[in-house]
This record gives C-alpha cells, structure tokens and sequence, in this order.
C-alpha cells in the first residue's frame, strides 16, 4: 500500500501543479508540500523495509512474471528519499525567492515522480519508462531561468541525454531478444545461460548509458557547460538528483544483472574512475568561474564511485553506495550556496566545501574513509594516493571558490542579501551535511542495508 501511495503522491500533484502557473506563490508552496508529503511517505516505507524486509507490488493483480513489479528494497527506498529530498531543498529555495517559470513547480514534482518509480522498479522496459520521465522533466527543467546561458545548457544536455537514452533503449531490447524476459530477476538468472559475448555487449551499453547521466570521464563533455549554465537549483537537481540515476544504474544493473561482467571489467572501471578523479580535480583547478569549479568538481567526485564499484564486494560497494548519498548532498549544498548572498551562506559553503574535500567533521570524511578502507582491503597502494591526491585536489579548487567568492570583492557577489529564509534553507542543508559527519551511524547503516539488499538480490 505505501509503495502505491508513494507513486501516487507526486505523480497526481505533479500532474494537476503542471497546469498551473507556478510563478503564483501558493502553487510554489503547494510543491514543495507535495513533495514533502513524498518524502515522508518514503520515510515510511524506509522505515517498513528496514523492519519487515522487502516490499512488492504486482501491479494489475497480475503474477509475477506477466505484470510490472514495483520492489522496495533498502537499495531503492534510499536512493529515492535522497533524490526526494535534494528536490524538495531546491523547490523550496526557488519558492522563497520566486519561481520564474510558470511549469518550474510542476516539472519538479513530476521529476520526482519518475525518480521514485525508477527506484523501487524491479523491471528493466518500466525502469525505461520512469527513466524517460524523469528525463524529460529535467530537459525541461534545464532550460529554466529562458536566458540564452540557459537555453544552450538545455540543448546540449538533450542532445546528449538522448542520446544515452537511446543507447539504453537499445540495451533492454538487446536483453529481451537473449532472455525473453524484462523482470530484473528473470533476466539476471537467464544471462547466465547467453553466450557471453552477447552479455558483454548488453552490459557495455547499459554501463555507457548510465556513465553519460553520472558524467564519468571519458562521458563528461557535456556535464561544464549544463551545469556551469544552468540556474543553481537547476544545477543543484541535476548534480544531486537526476545524477543518482547513473550511479543506482551502475550499482543495480552491475550488481544484479551482470555481476560476472563486473567481475571482469573491474580493472577498467577503476582506471575510468582515477582517471575521471584526476581529470575532474585538474580540470577544477584551473578554472577560473566558480559554477564552471564545481561542474568539473562532479566530474571527478563521480570517479571515487566507479572506483569503488570497481574493487567490488561488500566493502567496495557499501563505499560506492555511501559515497553516491554524501556527494548528492554535497552538490546540491554547493550550487545552492553559490546562488545565495547574506550572512551565513560563507559557513554553509565551507562545510560544503570541507565535505568534498574528506575533512572532519564532514559526512565527506566518512565517506573517504571509506573509500581508504577500499583501498586497504584491495591492498593497493596506488589506489590510496590517488584517494590522497584526489582530496588534495578537492581541498585546493573549493578554497579557490571559496576565496573567490567570500574573501574578494567578486562583481558577481555584490549585490543585496538573499532573503534569510533561503539563506536559512542552505545553512539547515549545511548541518544536515556536518550531522552526518559528526553522528555517522546512521549514514552507514543505511549503506550497509542497501549492499545486503543487492547482494540478497544477486544470490541464487
């Protein structure tokens, strides 16, 4: 029942807030309840997994194998709240400086909509569906603000994003055409059986599509210009939200359905991740805008979760699936502090910026940690310095933004304070952030539930 409802929720408002004008106050407002009431709901059913385990749903009454299967697994619930959350902190900062679009609330609560559903989806053509949902309202959404900036931020991510998408497309066919099935865990048991060059190239196209929504390096061109163009809510839901879809994807698909394959590319995945860390943290380093650092800021923060998907098993992959919660809530704190003026806003961004770079008290710093016990367990110097050059890195570009921004009289920083309720959104984003470093029990049993939901999918 709460599965449905936490469908329901955003897919009725959204639906019904789209055809209202946005730009009116109380329409604002009504999307951000909406998508309060959504998280709540999947706070709830966060809650029922932890507690009674996985929760399925056969929609239609079918049985299973003939109808759709909406599973929530602590996997999927987490991922979703998270993504719930980082829209509702950026529908809420639009609401309380004034929407400009008339569909910007609409499209936010629909996006939520096909996040949720691409989440606890347990079926690889309706996992397509919620995709090119959530897909379309972020088009849409990139172009927000009508300036020329923005509207070329949104033909590139289109252009590219379709492009994935149709790649992905292509995947789920090529997975039905070899296993005549769509359910996740009927097609993970019959890929066993394929011949393996076909499982190879299925598993390259769902691994390509997925690493051009996260924007790993060699996949990234386009990730500088949409984020450093768009408005910085737009930028915070694209980094933070929309993103996420690319690391559930790795982990999900990797994990579950081809996990032999992930097996062998392992290598690969780590040198595509160190390359995308360094690339991204050089690349940050020399720029000069503050919007164009943390672009290619995500760029290489993405890296350290290829990585860690790459050294595989259950210290691997609960680092992967931590690191993927800390830097969504990182970026969205980051590009909602780079739009905000006023008091408060210094201190919001430097924990920001601390968490990035892994420095305590930050959620950041457990993350890395983490990421250096990978290491350790992969017994790989190499991959510890490059976690030692990559937070170096971090550290040096976020100071640059950060000097840039609060200690010199930057032209584009001037100008009247931001009104103190965005400025107090931002600063609870920041101690949201500092609390998890501080109390991080929560942050890893959510992370250690979610790695034994995947691998119990994965087990025979």
């Amino acid at each position: 029942m709460l599965l449905s409802i936490a469908l329901l929720v955003p897919w009725v408002s959204g639906a019904l807030l789209v055809a209202l004008d946005g730009r009116r106050r109380a329409v604002a407002w009504l999307a951000v309840v909406a998508l309060a009431a959504n998280l709540a709901v999947l706070g709830v059913l966060a809650a029922e997994v932890s507690t009674w385990g996985v929760a399925q749903v056969v929609t239609g009454g079918w049985p299973v194998g003939v109808g759709i299967v909406l599973r929530a697994d602590a996997l999927g619930v987490a991922f979703a709240a998270l993504s719930v959350l980082v829209l509702l902190a950026a529908a809420a900062h639009e609401a309380i400086g004034g929407v400009r679009s008339r569909t910007f609330p609409g499209l936010v609560v629909l996006l939520s909509a096909g996040l949720t559903g691409l989440f606890v989806t347990a079926d690889v053509f309706s996992f397509y569906v919620f995709f090119e949902l959530a897909m379309t309202a972020s088009y849409a959404l990139s172009a927000y603000g009508g300036k020329r900036r923005q509207l070329r931020a949104a033909l590139v991510f289109t252009a590219v994003n379709l492009l994935g998408s149709f790649i992905f497309l292509l995947s789920v066919a090529g997975a039905y055409r070899v296993t005549g099935a769509l359910a996740m865990d009927q097609v993970a048991q019959r890929l066993l059986t394929v011949n393996p060059n076909a499982a190879v190239l299925i598993a390259a196209g769902f691994f390509t599509a997925f690493s051009v929504k996260l924007g790993l390096f060699p996949f990234h061109f386009w990730l500088p210009t949409v984020y450093a163009g768009a408005r910085p809510a737009v930028a915070a839901i694209l980094s933070g939200a929309v993103a996420n879809i690319g690391s559930y994807g790795l982990l999900r698909f990797g994990v579950a359905l081809f996990p032999e394959q992930l097996r062998l590319a392992g290598v690969a995945l780590v040198v595509l991740g160190a390359a995308s860390i360094v690339y991204g943290g050089v690349m940050a380093v020399a720029r000069g805008d503050a919007a164009e650092m943390l672009a290619y800021s995500a760029i290489g923060q993405v890296g350290y979760v290829l990585v860690a998907l790459g050294v595989g098993g259950p210290v691997g992959l609960t680092a992967a699936v931590l690191y993927s919660a800390v830097n969504s809530l990182n970026k969205a704190l980051l590009f909602l502090a780079s739009g905000v003026r006023g008091a408060l806003v210094a201190a919001a961004f430097a924990l920001g910026a601390l968490s990035v770079a892994g420095v305590p008290p930050a959620a950041g710093f457990v993350g890395k940690l983490e990421l250096f016990r990978t290491g350790v367990v992969a017994g790989s110097a190499a991959l510890v310095v490059l976690l030692v050059v990559g937070s170096a890195l971090s550290l040096v570009y976020l100071f640059q933004v950060y000097q840039r921004r609060f200690w010199r009289a930057d032209p584009q920083a001037v100008g009247a304070a931001s009104p103190l309720a965005q400025r107090l959104l931002t600063a609870a984003l920041a101690l949201l952030v500092l609390a998890l470093g501080v109390w991080p029990e929560p942050l890893l049993a959510f992370s250690g539930h979610a790695v034994e939901a995947l691998l119990a999918g994965n087990s025979p």
